[in-house]
């Protein structure tokens, strides 16, 4: 899910160039294993011992990017965060990004709680959610066209934006109500 390449900072420091790429989520195990054999390497090029701090270098994400990875995060919290990321379905990640990002919460644990409460209308724009909400809320077919046809689809949809209930974010329109 997540892919960092974690480097020796020592070595690093002392200008020499090496690392290993590690796919998250590990076990506790493995990845302490992983930190072990990143150091031991780093001690081995540089002909000292006691190397004991590492930094991410690199990282991609294989599907949606939920979170910014930082240079000097505490690796065994952020396998954590992947693995319960892990768990999740594509548009639940959408949603958790979405959340993050806009400041709707704080931390990963709130996200992941309040994903399934955000609506994503992919591909759409404000002026078709306000067409479908109005076409759910009063079937239009029951509607004479001479009314239908005058309906202010833009008005609504812009406050339907006013209310805050809807953010266009990354393409999509996210509806959530809080």
């Amino acid at each position: 899910m997540l892919k960092v390449y974690l480097t020796d900072l020592q070595a690093y420091n002392e200008g020499h160039w090496g690392g290993k790429w590690i796919e998250l989520p590990l076990t506790s195990f493995e990845l302490s294993h992983t930190i072990s054999e990143v150091l031991n390497e780093g001690e081995t090029v540089c002909k000292t011992e006691d190397h004991e701090e590492y930094f991410i270098t690199d990282y991609e994400w294989e599907e949606e990017q939920v979170l910014d990875v930082e240079e000097y995060a505490n690796l065994f919290e952020l396998n954590d965060q992947v693995q319960k990321l892990s768990e999740l379905q594509p548009y639940q990640l959408k949603a958790v990004r979405f959340l993050l990002d806009q400041g709707i919460s704080l931390d990963i644990d709130d996200a992941i709680a309040s994903s399934d409460e955000v609506i994503i209308h992919e591909g759409q724009e404000m002026e078709d959610v306000a067409y479908n909400l109005i076409q759910e809320s009063y079937n239009l077919d029951n509607i004479p066209a001479l009314i239908a046809n005058h309906i202010d689809y833009e008005g609504i949809a812009r406050d339907l934006e006013y209310e805050g209930c809807y953010r266009e974010y990354d393409g999509d329109i996210y509806e959530y109500h809080y």
